[in-house]
């Protein structure tokens, strides 16, 4: 599909820009652009859950068991060590 598309000054500065500094060509910028926008889009649209679960966020990291329950136990043993 080809796009024509009018754009202000501003935008074609940002779009010179880009192209210049990423070497893209307008093309790859376009649909790279689609393509992000479409995902921000479509991830905006899900509950706060699905939106962690996609982005890999839960089970990223290690830890104690019981870290949700005693959180201010282990901040404050840690920035005891940190601070001797």
């Amino acid at each position: 599909m080809r796009i024509n598309a009018r754009i202000e000054e501003e935008q074609a500065q940002k779009l010179e820009w880009i192209k210049q500094s990423e070497h893209l060509t307008t093309t790859q910028i376009v649909k790279q652009a689609l393509d992000y926008y479409f995902e921000h889009k479509k991830l905006k649209h899900k509950s706060g859950i699905q939106q962690l679960l996609e982005i890999d966020l839960i089970g990223c990291c290690d830890g104690p068991e019981d870290l949700s329950e005693n959180y201010k136990e282990y901040l404050t043993h840690s920035l005891e060590k940190t601070l001797s």
